[in-house]
């Protein structure tokens, strides 16, 4: 048996050496760690099913014209992905006021936001991946302008189809993080979406009960963290479904009405 060549380990994720040139084989952890990797545990189960979730997500948004790493999912906790440079910069997409924005601004948790608001954090886990504003990105040259608006671009197409594909589950996409690396052709490059959309990066929310279906339930010591992943999945419809259909795309002018902030598509 060929022993494959790990690249990275991050908190949740280790990247090994695809099978072909330009590939990156990304397997998920059970673990789970919060507050800049101060709190550390597992959820039993848990990387099963972001691979799962992402593997749904990243294919319906290719269906909808956004350019993503994912290739294909290779087993229960792996997938092939295109080879990527990351853009150290986290974007935050935020619908309804929670988590740190609640403490920055003084803002009740789940408040409306009057629109749809996008924050920035420079990935450095020394420096607790500190907010930033795009005046910062410009100056140390993180991202050129170019590249922003397409990230910012994406970001928001992103959470119109998310907000409505959540909606008709009856979930509520209170806010979530994406990552976007560049990948080159020859001496050009163009920004895709990268990393990984799942319970550990959103805040999912049960549009009648607003209980929390997310990793929020690890932060806060709410229990039930295995439950809340189940249950995304189950209602995406993808537990326990083996075959690598992702579905029908959602409408998304069905579900516009659903959501706020959002500038229409054409």
């Amino acid at each position: 048996m060929t022993r494959r060549r790990q690249i990275y380990e991050g908190k949740a994720k280790i990247l090994y050496e695809g099978p072909e040139p330009g590939t990156i084989i990304q397997y998920f952890k059970d673990d789970a760690t919060a507050f800049n990797a101060e709190k550390k545990g597992t959820i039993n189960g848990k990387g099963v099913i972001n691979n799962r979730i992402s593997e749904y997500v990243f294919t319906r948004l290719s269906h909808i014209g956004i350019p993503t790493h994912f290739i294909r999912r290779l087993n229960m906790r792996e997938q092939l992905v295109r080879q990527v440079e990351i853009v150290p910069i986290e974007v935050i997409v935020r619908n309804v006021a929670a988590g740190s924005i609640c403490k920055r601004l003084g803002l009740e948790e789940g408040e409306p936001l009057p629109h749809t608001l996008i924050e920035y954090c420079y990935k450095d886990d020394a420096l607790g991946d500190p907010l930033v504003a795009e005046e910062h990105i410009a100056c140390f040259n993180w991202a050129s302008q170019d590249e922003m608006q397409d990230i910012s671009s994406m970001a928001i197409r992103v959470n119109d189809f998310l907000c409505g594909m959540f909606a008709a589950i009856n979930i509520r996409l209170v806010d979530f993080k994406l990552e976007f690396g560049r990948m080159y052709e020859g001496d050009f490059s163009r920004v895709i979406l990268a990393d990984e959309i799942s319970p550990d990066g959103c805040r999912l929310w049960d549009m009648e009960t607003n209980e929390k279906l997310d990793k929020d339930r690890f932060r806060r010591d709410l229990g039930g963290e295995e439950e809340a992943y189940q249950e995304v999945a189950r209602r995406l419809g993808i537990l326990g479904n083996e075959d690598n259909s992702p579905g029908e795309v959602f409408d998304l002018n069905a579900h516009r009405g659903k959501l706020r902030g959002a500038p229409p598509k054409k």
